[in-house]
């Protein structure tokens, strides 16, 4: 199959077949679906298909409003008035009660998981393999918070006696929070930031990424149903046009953004009370591998490839730069080239797809762009194929050698670029770590304890998680996720998250014949939803 033929003469399955044109014409703003008639903007797949004419465009899905500042501090006033600085019916609620709404929420989402699915698939081009695990991770994910909380207010429920003082500690809501997600996984991470927050007792407006904006659509009625008025608003639209008068009202208490620096840093820097901003940030990163020379090669091969080249590379978590100790580089490149050969290319519903079209229409330039770099600068596509392109589906290209002079050293190529180095001197790569902007993670390669003792301890300091012959990765979502430096801010994964959105907060009642009364009738009443021993079941 060439590459043309990827997108000519397709032959899509029923079962994900696009009959009508979505138009989202509705938005969620203050408990209502409310009907919009103004300016729409147009929604593509990553898929070409031909015209008439027989020439390859990309296939129409649908339209979203494109809304406006006025209409983004419309849906932050919902919000502000819900959360009614902390006195509103869904932040003084019960634990329990919240739980309920969220479980609602859930078995109605769990209906929308085919629509939910292929609508992934169009919009962002992720196999519908991926695309399954995306819906069905997320709903694991809500449950797995949801019992967390649970957890956590059992502990909870617990009064305190320290030094003749009773106490009551518990977690409280923030305030309101803007959520923005990202493209690659507009879903599950999207949801990794929203579901906490809302189960935390905030209020939210909530921007969907710019790509895998419609899949959101069969979600909107589980919303308006399952919330209190004001507490989820959902707006559509450019980022800068909506976020930025949204930040420089100040009334926004969190930032929730899984997207790049210069965003978080532009959106942050629009606060007026920025001492009052707590940020909840997942930003770019440049994992490295480094492949030691008493590593499993074919061990080492089989993980790298996994880890660059899964959802093309569009991942944070992916493996962007490879270094290779220079006794082993040349059988690591030609197993890995091996490997990147056998990857099958085609559309998302292809059985055993694994290289699908790109959802960002100027990447493929991107790509180009860096492979011509590096290719300047002495390095070679040494894959078969290896950077071929048509519209907007690119081969990988595995580039080697590459050296500090190239771009693609240094920027975050999020996508089917893997830049291999080739190392004598350890330092080498501990120096790029060091003097990285980035810290997620990284992967290390060795059948050797003592090799890596030492390596490990170095580069606790320097990323958030060590992988031990194994791609860099998110799961298992218990675990926490987060990054240093300009990768990201405050800690993600179910417990951290539930921590992330949510302050301590505590009722002390000093020990005496009064309080001693007061705090026994409280108890038995169960009158306050602060105050009670309730055991969350």
């Amino acid at each position: 199959m060439t590459l043309q033929n990827v997108f000519i003469n397709q032959q899509v399955p029923d079962q994900f077949k696009m009959k009508d044109l979505l138009h989202q014409d509705t938005y969620l703003l203050d408990g209502e679906l409310v009907n919009w008639n103004g300016e729409t903007t147009q929604v593509y797949a990553s898929i070409y298909e031909e015209n008439t004419s027989g020439e390859l465009q990309r296939k129409l899905l649908g339209t979203v409003p494109n809304m406006r500042k006025e209409h983004a501090l419309e849906a932050l006033e919902s919000a502000y008035n819900a959360y009614d600085k902390g006195r509103g019916e869904w932040a003084v609620m019960k634990v329990e009660d919240r739980i309920k709404c969220i479980e609602n929420f859930t078995t109605m989402m769990k209906k929308t998981r085919d629509e939910v699915v292929k609508l992934i698939m169009w919009e962002i081009g992720k196999t519908y393999l991926d695309a399954c695990k995306e819906f069905d991770r997320t709903i694991a994910y809500i449950y797995d918070t949801i019992n967390d909380l649970k957890e956590i207010d059992r502990k909870q429920s617990n009064i305190q006696l320290e030094s003749g003082v009773y106490a009551q500690i518990r977690r409280g809501p923030l305030g309101v929070i803007l959520c923005m997600g990202p493209y690659n996984y507009p879903l599950n991470e999207t949801f990794c930031l929203l579901i906490p927050a809302l189960i935390c007792g905030n209020t939210t407006v909530f921007k969907p990424a710019k790509y895998g904006i419609l899949l959101l659509s069969p979600l909107l009625k589980a919303f308006q149903a399952c919330f209190p008025k004001g507490v989820v608003n959902l707006i559509y639209g450019s980022g800068r046009t909506l976020a930025t008068p949204i930040m420089e009202s100040g009334k926004v208490d969190v930032l929730a953004l899984i997207g790049n620096s210069t965003s978080a840093n532009a959106l942050q820097s629009y606060h007026p009370k920025k001492n009052r901003l707590r940020l909840v940030l997942g930003l770019e990163a440049k994992n490295p591998a480094i492949v030691m020379p008493d590593c499993d090669i074919d061990l080492a091969v089989q993980e790298c490839v996994l880890g660059a080249l899964s959802y093309n590379g569009q991942r944070c978590t992916a493996l962007k730069i490879l270094f290779v100790h220079e006794d082993i580089v040349a059988e690591f490149n030609a197993k890995f080239v091996a490997e990147v050969s056998k990857l099958t290319y085609g559309l998302p519903w292809d059985e055993g797809v694994k290289v699908t079209p790109l959802p960002e229409p100027n990447k493929p330039a991107y790509i180009k762009e860096l492979i011509e770099d590096a290719a300047a600068k002495g390095a070679k596509v040494i894959n078969p194929q290896g950077g071929e392109t048509i519209k907007s589906f690119v081969f990988p290209a595995v580039l080697f050698p590459v050296n500090e002079k190239m771009r693609v050293f240094e920027e975050e190529q999020f996508g089917p670029v893997v830049p291999i180095v080739s190392f004598k001197d350890i330092n080498e790569p501990l120096d790029y770590i060091s003097n990285s902007n980035y810290g997620q993670q990284v992967s290390l390669f060795s059948e050797n304890p003592n090799s890596l003792a030492p390596l490990i301890d170095l580069l606790v300091n320097q990323v958030c998680r060590v992988n031990i012959n194994s791609q860099c990765q998110r799961g298992p979502d218990v675990f926490p996720f987060v990054g240093r430096k300009d990768s990201a801010m405050s800690t993600l994964s179910v417990h951290d998250a539930l921590r992330t959105f949510s302050i301590r907060t505590l009722v002390a009642f000093k020990s005496n014949e009064s309080n001693d009364q007061i705090l026994t009738e409280l108890l038995e009443s169960k009158a306050s939803n602060f105050v009670n021993t309730h055991y969350i079941l």
